[in-house]
């Protein structure tokens, strides 16, 4: 067995560091890039990972999605390849040595077209799995994505560079540890991608009480089949996905709009706020109403944790 040595991460650790200075989320000149830095352990906080990479350059994290557990640290990257509703944490940090990591937000448009030109030596199993993974950074990644970093010092060459860098950094996902799971996610006809479509018009439609039927048939699938491919690669049921996408809007909505518990429960699909009031506090550990006022005491960031 070959064992994949550590890359050396230090430049690009350096390069965040020099950027995220204080704890806090940071977003850069490149949309699809932000950066996020904590000085210490973090509790358990229930989000959304959406289709993209994370990479830890110092400390660690745990994302729980359903009962799967994934751990990674330093020199680790993660991908989803589709919105996955997870509970994700630092494990470690300290003021000495804070967390800091990466996100970089992939298009599936871009994968989709890379993958039909490349040649892969491994031919993709017709199965469906999780639609996250966790992988040792390679050299060849970790000098594509240190060169995107780079380039924020170079500000009038971004929108001509960055584009390309972010294509060899999609190359280099396929090629790699992570490739099975992005291809899947673009394989026509494929479980995975036919999950995935589901959970696009779920996301746009998500306050609207649709049958589990319905959604089957939008998967060109049986019920039964539809609910196990689901699981398979969300981690949940497709009623306990709808669930949290629509507690998580509504955290959203009453943190950024100001709406009490009742308007948030009516605008994300709820007709009873006591049941609202009561998934609420199963998810995020207190009721909506002090759950929201201890945040904003603490001054949390209004957008929450995107990775």
């Amino acid at each position: 067995m070959v064992i994949q040595a550590q890359p050396d991460i230090s430049e690009l650790a350096g390069l965040i560091g020099n950027i995220a200075q204080n704890d806090g989320d940071y977003d850069t000149p490149i949309p699809a890039l932000k950066f996020r830095r904590c000085s210490s352990t973090t509790d358990p906080m229930p989000c959304i990972y959406g289709l993209g990479v994370v990479l830890i350059v110092q400390g660690s994290k745990r994302v729980t999605l359903g009962d799967e557990i994934f751990d990674y640290g330093a020199g680790q990257s993660l991908i989803a390849t589709v919105d996955l509703p997870v509970v994700s944490y630092v494990t470690r940090a300290s003021s000495a040595e804070p967390f800091l990591g990466m996100w970089l937000e992939l298009d599936a448009r871009v994968i989709a077209q890379l993958a039909a030109e490349m040649e892969f030596a491994m031919p993709l199993q017709a199965s469906t799995t999780r639609a996250m993974s966790v992988e040792t950074l390679d050299e060849g990644l970790k000098d594509a994505l240190t060169r995107l970093v780079r380039l924020l010092a170079e500000p009038s060459l971004i929108p001509l560079l960055a584009p390309l860098i972010q294509q060899e950094i999609v190359v280099r996902l396929l090629n790699g540890g992570h490739g099975p799971c992005l291809r899947r996610l673009v394989a026509v006809g494929s479980p995975n991608q036919q999950i995935a479509k589901v959970i696009t018009w779920l996301k746009q439609n998500y306050t609207e009480n649709v049958p589990m039927d319905d959604l089957a048939a939008k998967a060109h699938m049986s019920p039964s089949t539809f609910r196990q491919h689901f699981r398979a690669v969300v981690g949940m049921s497709p009623l306990q996905y709808l669930k949290n996408h629509r507690l998580q809007d509504a955290r959203q909505l009453m943190l950024n709009e100001n709406l009490d518990a009742g308007s948030a429960a009516v605008r994300v699909g709820y007709e009873s706020a006591s049941q609202f009031s009561r998934e609420y506090s199963r998810l995020f550990g207190e009721p909506p109403n002090r759950d929201i006022r201890r945040m904003r005491e603490a001054t949390w960031a209004s957008d929450g944790p995107r990775y």
